[in-house]
């Protein structure tokens, strides 16, 4: 517990709690909702589209993993920006990053709906109520969740991410034995350069591992577990996703497989799952699988958005209510209210396709500035200690920040423009909490918002 009476964060959770978090994340949407829209734009390429994505996003990554090491601290890539950056730098990179979790998690929600929905029909059930219902009612059950424990829900993230990746198991190993080569012929017919706009959807479908940094506190040995559990994460998730386009596109093939949209996965699973006990058919057991991954996503969403906006209130650039634990929780109870309230905004009035394009590119951009950071950080701090450091540097950060630039371009200018506004919309925030904060004050409350602590200082103090 501080001297102001709030309580610090605890290290409650393990590198299996930490890597799960990040698998949590990533498979979610880009299996079981992108995956149909991804081959509805690219065809059978689709499959490049994920493995190029796996290859650029691991650059960054990496980049993560050295941070992560090296400033071990709450908030992700923000911490790490406002380590290097000017504060309006870092202003702008939390801002976007806390939206791009918002927003994700509404994507994440519409899913769980989607597939809940699809699941009851497979066993003869019709749901009552709109299908953004039942969106809703996991935001809502999955933030009070987060209000209350910390730990119950990194737990409950472990458990139920190992239950679905045992199902995509299944499903691959079925798969394999029925699926046709013939189907990715010819690979690119859609043309070659279909392939962009496809990774430019499915790059949200990588967003996760990141979400691992921002509860670095919370994590055990952090300076250790942290990379490690971004590293494993970030393998695991590329080979099970190609693994599983692969299956799909070959038994269900790339035109049914388009045109299934956020329940392709369960539809390429009837045409060669068999009949489980208790489960039934393997449309069945897929859809209860999607149901899962889709509410994993969520969760790691919920503690991550959360945390960005926790540390942003405890560097003093947004209110300081949100940079608090609560004193009986021990979680940042205002910082996950207060981004509950936009993605719950969120479900309801974005479509599903504008939700993808616009968390991608504000990862993207992200992506780019926490790569950008690791380079300062090198030039500025160059003795800092650096349990991980990124092998071949400066190859993967340079590359990291060029290919996600470039990917950032095939993104849709509607898209772009609902970026700018939002980032025009944080330009008036961080002005008006600027001014508030220049109103005459106890010199010592000043120093203490305005000087964070520098790194070398807090590693000796955590000795």
């Amino acid at each position: 517990m501080s001297h102001s009476g709030q309580r610090e964060p605890t290290a409650s959770l393990s590198l299996l709690d930490a890597t799960m978090v990040g698998i949590g994340a990533m498979i979610g949407a880009g299996i079981f909702v992108l995956t149909g829209l991804a081959v509805d734009i690219s065809g059978p390429a689709a499959i490049v589209a994920f493995a190029l994505n796996g290859g650029v996003t691991t650059f960054t990554a990496l980049s993560y993993a050295e941070l992560a090491a090296a400033i071990p601290r709450n908030g992700g890539g923000y911490a790490y920006v406002r380590e290097v950056f000017s504060a309006p730098v870092s202003f702008v990179m939390g801002w976007t990053r806390w939206f791009t979790y918002m927003i994700a998690g509404s994507l994440y929600a519409l899913g769980f709906a989607s597939n809940f929905v699809e699941w009851g029909h497979l066993y003869g059930v019709t749901l009552p109520g709109p299908t953004v219902g039942y969106a809703l009612l996991a935001v809502a059950a999955l933030v009070t969740l987060n209000a209350l424990s910390t730990e119950a829900s990194g737990k409950g993230e472990t458990v139920i991410t190992l239950v679905k990746i045992a199902i995509l198991g299944v499903f691959v190993a079925f798969g394999l034995t029925a699926a046709r080569t013939g189907e990715f012929r010819p690979l690119f017919s859609k043309g070659a350069l279909s392939v962009l706009p496809a990774m430019g959807l499915t790059f949200i479908a990588f967003q996760g591992y990141d979400l691992i940094a921002t509860v670095t506190e919370e994590v055990e040995n952090p300076r250790v577990n942290i990379p490690r559990a971004i590293i494993l994460s970030v393998v695991v998730t590329v080979v099970v996703y190609l693994l599983v386009v692969f299956v799909a596109i070959g038994t269900l093939g790339a035109e049914a497989l388009g045109g299934a949209g956020e329940t392709a996965i369960a539809q390429a699973a009837e045409g060669f799952m068999p009949r489980f006990p208790v489960v039934g058919t393997g449309a069945s057991l897929i859809a209860f699988g999607a149901v899962f991954s889709t509410i994993s996503a969520l969760n790691a969403v919920v503690i991550g958005s959360s945390r960005v906006a926790f540390a942003m209130g405890r560097e003093g650039q947004l209110p300081a209510r949100l940079g608090r634990f609560h004193h009986r929780y021990g979680t940042p109870l205002v910082a996950i209210a207060a981004s509950a309230v936009l993605m719950l905004v969120a479900v309801v009035v974005v479509p599903i396709r504008v939700v993808g394009n616009l968390a991608s590119l504000f990862s993207l951009l992200g992506f780019v500035i926490v790569n950008v950071a690791l380079v300062r950080l090198r030039s500025q701090q160059p003795d800092l200690q650096r349990p991980f450091e990124v092998p071949f540097y400066p190859v993967p950060p340079v590359l990291g920040i060029v290919c996600n630039l470039l990917l950032g371009l095939f993104i849709d200018p509607f898209t772009w423009a609902l970026a700018l506004g939002w980032l025009a919309f944080g330009g008036v925030v961080y002005l008006a909490w600027s001014r508030r904060r220049e109103r005459p004050r106890d010199e010592a409350e000043v120093t203490e918002i305005q000087a964070p602590e520098p790194i070398a200082s807090a590693e000796e103090g955590d000795d």
